[in-house]
């Protein structure tokens, strides 16, 4: 039975089961007005004979039950609407009776504790059930099984909180049994042998829960120190690690370090979306994604994954982060405007295979993000729950292409994002209202109908950072942790509190939210991919690389393919009053202006790359003078600034006598810091703002966004040379003398849908 095929859909036909005392009839009709349901009491379809039995104290037996049950399915079978029924369903033999006549039937076990369970049976005295009876309810007890679609809910809440989470539970993870999509160590992505599998089985058996549990997540290291590493993997047995940056030979020694610690050799992360920069310090900025999209050569995507899997594989890094697939289809959208390859399904998986082609050239995973896919709301989901709202077929189309694509070219794991997509889920669930959208880390039927019915994806799923807020905001962490796993997660990423998360997610086991069937597969599929990189063969010694290997981070080598994507990837986007070429020859005079988004959370001198724009104009012999805000005035020591001053100094009549031409060097930036990012001038009609494209030439780079034509569209040179490194500064400043031909190319998105920025 596939999950599909258990599904609620409409009519819902539901059992509220569970021993005598825990609320079957009360719950049962408040659940079924709530899903506009008939309700009818099992007891009410009880012989008569029955009836008396258990009103004289003599137990039920089997053959005594059967007629009831098979008149309960019987009614299921017969309504041609949604029907609940309350029934106490105790044996999984009871249950296959009414599945017999009804297969669509789900289970909702009420459970409870035998004191809460007492307590209430004494206090309805006259009931047929006598409280001694009780106990022989209990031993006869048998809880759901994986391979039954039901949940189970604690009835020490009220009413209305039982009849909320009984909902939210037949629209989730009760209608996907955890057996229904069981891992094949052997098939693609692992491709396991015999040997590999008994090793992921041996590993598998021999640890105990707590090593179990944690092989489920997989830590930020926020500390360099051994004690740091010797707490969380002591105490917290985590399956993997994703580091903070830092010099290469210290990220080297401390992932040196972490696996010589572990028993289970683990998971090293990076996140290489860009080269080996991102991964550390010193390690080469090779391009973004749109710009290993934005020229007809596709092979810089690979190159881009050359550079990130040789440079990360020397820090001792085994699985990547990368490639994003997200589509760019909302020019608003800043979250992944240069993390997209494109706008369109196609340039994305030619651009995506290139990069893993490349990476995969060294030891190397992949966890292509983040379904089920961003770039249609122009939210962030670092900040905010964001949605992919396309239907159902379009979303096919445009990211299901790209998701089967790259399934079918062997990718190992899918980072799951916290964005919901409504209509694709109700594809799946009809009728779920608006409130029970949930973002696909915690919703079932995108991670186990969708993502490994519908695309068969047989790897590992991970979610993105469980410190974002579009995790967050959807419920109280204690149950969100453990959700994300009986969801249909296998990976957990980053803990908030390491001692908090790692008692939600084992009180998850414990209290059966996530079932040993979807823990053990979880295990296998974490312990299947680090079989399938050879890590169970590896000494402790071959895990890292030696220190000598460090040499090929930053080598000239890489920075010769970073200078030569530069120069094929910076883009004119516009030159519609034929300002360029601009020369020190025919314009000597260059006023510099510097637009940042201020500092973000890297504490990183928002404007440093000031320094290297007017080093490589000056290298080219311009003259160049750079505009200072009220503010940077002020911090250099000159008083009564501001900005009527400024702008009153700035904006003369003299201004093309002083000056030949303005550039303006834009990279703004706030991921994940805020909704969207546009340009924030330093002040009301700030100086900076290009009203001088009026008196002199000016040219605006983006060393970032691609979308800021909406806020300068009076400028009418544009250049997007994507990066601030050194080699992209330097290409730019060679293309605006006409030394270079431009040869990047650029989609609709930039003109912003706007007319005037095409003027």
């Amino acid at each position: 039975m596939t999950g599909r095929e258990v599904m609620i859909g409409k009519p819902s036909h539901v059992v509220v089961m569970g021993v005598a005392g825990c609320g079957k009839s009360t719950v049962g009709a408040a659940l079924a007005e709530r899903l506009d349901a008939e309700f009818l009491d099992g007891d009410s379809l009880h012989p008569q004979a029955n009836i008396h039995k258990m009103a004289s104290g003599t137990p039920l037996n089997d053959d005594d039950r059967a007629p009831w049950l098979a008149e309960i399915g019987r009614r299921f079978a017969a309504s041609n609407s949604a029907l609940v029924i309350a029934c106490s369903a105790l044996k999984r033999s009871y249950r296959d009776i009414i599945r017999s006549a009804d297969p669509s039937v789900v289970f909702v076990h009420l459970h409870g504790t035998r004191e809460l369970l007492n307590a209430r049976m004494t206090a309805r005295p006259g009931h047929f059930m006598p409280a001694s009876l009780l106990d022989s309810q209990l031993a006869t007890l048998e809880p759901l099984q994986d391979d039954e679609a039901g949940i189970v809910v604690d009835i020490a809440e009220s009413v209305e909180d039982i009849v909320k989470e009984a909902v939210a539970g037949l629209n989730g993870s009760a209608q996907v049994p955890a057996g229904a999509f069981l891992v094949d160590l052997k098939a693609a992505p692992f491709n396991l042998d015999d040997s590999a599998v008994d090793w992921v089985e041996s590993a598998i058996g021999s640890m105990t829960l707590e090593e179990k549990i944690g092989q489920l997540f997989i830590n930020h290291n926020n500390d360099y120190s051994p004690a740091y590493l010797d707490g969380v993997l002591e105490n917290f047995h985590v399956g993997g690690m994703r580091y903070r940056p830092g010099p290469s030979s210290a990220v080297q020694e401390h992932i040196r370090y972490a696996q010589s610690k572990t028993r289970i050799p683990l998971l090293i992360a990076s996140n290489p979306e860009m080269g080996g920069a991102g991964s550390c310090d010193d390690g080469t900025f090779v391009s973004t994604h749109l710009q290993a999209g934005s020229h007809p050569d596709k092979s810089i995507a690979r190159k881009m994954g050359q550079v990130a899997g040789v440079e990360t594989a020397a820090l001792g890094c085994n699985w990547a982060f990368a490639p994003i697939v997200d589509i760019h289809y909302n020019w608003r959208n800043t979250v992944i405007s240069t993390r997209a390859f494109g706008n369109t399904p196609e340039v994305v998986v030619e651009r995506a295979k290139e990069y893993f082609d490349g990476i995969s050239e060294s030891p190397t995973v992949c966890a292509m993000k983040h379904f089920p896919g961003d770039g249609i709301d122009e939210r962030d989901q670092h900040v905010v729950t964001s949605y992919n709202t396309l239907g159902y077929e379009e979303w096919n189309a445009g990211y299901g292409h790209v998701y089967r694509e790259m399934i079918g070219h062997g990718v190992q794991s899918i980072m799951v994002g916290h964005i919901g997509a409504p209509e694709v889920s109700r594809h799946f669930r009809p009728g779920l209202s608006d409130a029970e959208i949930l973002p696909a880390t915690l919703a079932p039927e995108l991670l186990q109908d969708l993502l490994r019915g519908e695309l068969g994806f047989n790897g590992l799923v991970l979610t993105d950072a469980s410190l974002m807020v579009g995790l967050t905001q959807t419920m109280k962490r204690r149950d969100l942790v453990p959700a994300t796993i009986a969801a249909g997660c296998d990976m957990f990423l980053f803990f908030r509190n390491p001692e908090e998360d790692f008692g939600y997610m084992l009180d998850g086991y414990k209290s059966g939210v996530i079932s040993d069937s979807r823990l053990d597969d979880a295990l296998r599929r974490i312990l299947g991919l680090k079989a399938s990189l050879g890590l169970h063969l590896a000494s402790r010694e071959s895990l890292v690389p030696s220190a000598g290997a460090l040499a090929v981070i930053g080598s000239e080598a890489h920075r010769e393919i970073a200078a030569e994507v530069a120069d094929k990837t910076v883009t004119l986007v516009k030159d519609t009053a034929a300002n360029l070429p601009i020369t020190p020859q025919t314009h000597p005079r260059i006023r510099l202006y510097g637009i940042s988004g201020g500092a973000d959370f890297t504490r990183a001198d928002p404007l440093a790359y000031l320094d290297t724009v007017r080093e490589e104009l000056e290298a080219a012999g311009f003259e160049v003078s750079v505009f200072r805000t009220a503010e940077q005035r002020e911090a250099a020591g000159e008083a009564g600034m501001n900005f009527m001053r400024v702008l009153s100094e700035e904006a003369t009549g003299d201004y093309s006598e002083r000056y030949d031409a303005a550039f303006v060097f834009a990279n703004v930036k706030g991921f994940a810091q805020e909704a969207s990012i546009r340009i924030k001038w330093s002040s009301p009609m700030a100086a900076e703002i290009p009203w001088y494209a009026t008196e002199v030439p000016t040219v605006f780079v983006s060393l970032n966004q691609p979308n800021h034509l909406i806020d300068v569209p009076m400028v009418k040179t544009v250049i997007h040379a994507h990066a601030a490194s050194r080699e992209a500064i330097r290409a730019t400043v060679r293309k605006i003398q006409g030394k270079s031909e431009f040869q990047g190319t650029f989609n609709q998105n930039v003109f912003c849908d706007s007319f005037d920025t095409r003027l």
